[in-house]
């Protein structure tokens, strides 16, 4: 059981910048393991960014060039730097491991979830 507890979210205005962060238990990670999803209200949750052990990072395309995703391995912190925000990227923010990435079937999956932060974007 990986314990994932996330914080950072808030509210900002369009064109800002928040970093939300993921605090995991100690946990072995092989492949796309690690990552974000995040959940619109009457939307699918989805994929947002994964990194993995070696720091290889994949992107939803509507977030590449504006999120970076990186992770702390001594203390075990996931991050996710958002910039220049747009409202469609409201919603809550959930941490994920034990996920995968299906790179050619744009396939993402995740494996257990924290609670989740809320990111409000106003226009």
């Amino acid at each position: 059981q990986v314990q994932l507890v996330e914080s950072g979210g808030g509210s900002v205005q369009a064109g800002g910048s928040l970093r939300i962060s993921c605090q995991a238990s100690p946990y072995t990670c092989t492949g796309y393991c690690m990552g974000w999803f995040r959940q619109a209200p009457g939307k699918e949750r989805e994929g947002v960014a994964a990194i993995d052990s070696d720091g290889n990072t994949i992107y939803k395309d509507s977030v590449k060039g504006r999120f970076t995703i990186s992770q702390d391995n001594v203390k075990n912190i996931l991050y996710l730097q958002m910039t220049n925000l747009k409202p469609e990227d409201s919603g809550m923010y959930y941490c994920t491991a034990d996920m995968d990435v299906d790179v050619a079937a744009d396939g993402w999956y995740g494996g257990y979830w924290g609670q989740g932060t809320q990111v409000t974007v106003s226009s």
